[in-house]
């Protein structure tokens, strides 16, 4: 990977952040400041309950797990630095601080896709096949599986980030977003991004299309299984057992294809902007609430949890 001095003269950006106005300034930073504190709580609250609850250990939960981890970090990637843009008159971050914020959001972001696609697996061999789950999801599965989603978000990420290596950032190093962001860095850039721009088309098509293709396939199997339920009681149990994935999962990526898979002709950046304040801030926080607020196994883990500490 080339230097800083062998491909660009700029040093720095400056982040314009989420809005130009003066009078919003504060009151987003407490909003957002609020986002991350449920963000961070809900997520390590979750990974806690999950790590203590030996009755949790189970594939799902070491899917969701991940999950948790996995938001937490790339929320904590973006969030702070974005809180400094409402309180600084210039929120500046260094040429590599900007390269390292870049990498870190893409290896969380696409491992998310896939741990969701993982999910979606667990849950048609839990509904479809429930004879051969524990031989299917065995620990010797689960693990490569787990290792397969960060592999591609390790190689997803060093592909944008090799392509990102030989634009020339000149004078322009304002970057009109509250991150550093594949699209608006091309904005700033003094090279044509003539080979860019279709990399990131393919390569995020590939992140966004395979993962959802396995989930709308391991749904379409599991309608179908669902269908052939002849008891309400056992169609409401498999409904239940998907509904929180399926919420996650159309939140997540309905974000992501409306903010990279659109010709940057019809989506203007302010757009743009929100689309990547909703799956970077607004997915990781609520990620944590869906999953607890809708889920019976938690909320028995946490009830014998608050026991446990109350009577201790």
């Amino acid at each position: 990977m080339r230097t800083v001095a062998e491909n660009s003269s700029v040093t720095e950006f400056i982040l314009e952040g989420l809005t130009n106005q003066q009078e919003l300034q504060i009151p987003l930073f407490f909003l957002f400041l609020g986002f991350y504190m449920v963000t961070v709580v809900g997520n390590l609250s979750l990974i806690t309950l999950i790590g203590l609850n030996s009755h949790l250990h189970t594939p799902m939960y070491f899917f969701l797990y991940n999950l948790s981890f996995i938001d937490f970090c790339y929320s904590t990637v973006i969030t702070p630095k974005m809180l400094m843009s409402f309180v600084s008159t210039k929120n500046i971050i260094s040429y590599a601080g900007c390269m390292t914020q870049l990498f870190f959001f893409l290896f969380f972001v696409v491992s998310e896709s896939f741990i969701l696609s993982a999910m979606a697996y667990d849950h048609y061999v839990t509904i479809c096949n429930p004879m051969v789950y524990t031989a299917t999801m065995s620990p010797q599965v689960c693990l490569p599986i787990l290792l397969g989603v960060y592999v591609m978000g390790f190689a997803r990420a060093m592909a944008h980030r090799a392509c990102m290596g030989r634009l020339t950032f000149c004078a322009n190093n304002l970057v009109d977003h509250f991150m550093c962001d594949i699209l608006p860095l091309h904005e700033c850039s003094y090279t044509s991004t003539y080979v860019n721009k279709p990399v990131v088309f393919v390569v995020v098509g590939i992140d966004i299309g395979v993962p959802t293709a396995t989930i709308f396939l391991s749904y379409a199997l599991i309608l179908s299984s669902i269908l052939h339920i002849s008891s309400t009681e056992g169609r409401s149990k498999a409904f239940s057992t998907c509904s929180s994935h399926i919420i996650a999962v159309s939140l997540f990526f309905g974000s992501r294809a409306f903010m990279y898979l659109k010709p940057s002709s019809l989506l203007p950046m302010n757009l743009g902007k929100v689309s990547s304040l909703f799956y970077t801030i607004v997915v990781p926080m609520l990620n944590p609430l869906i999953y607890s607020l809708r889920n019976k196994d938690v909320k028995i883990a946490l009830k014998k949890t608050l026991s446990k500490k109350s009577f201790s």
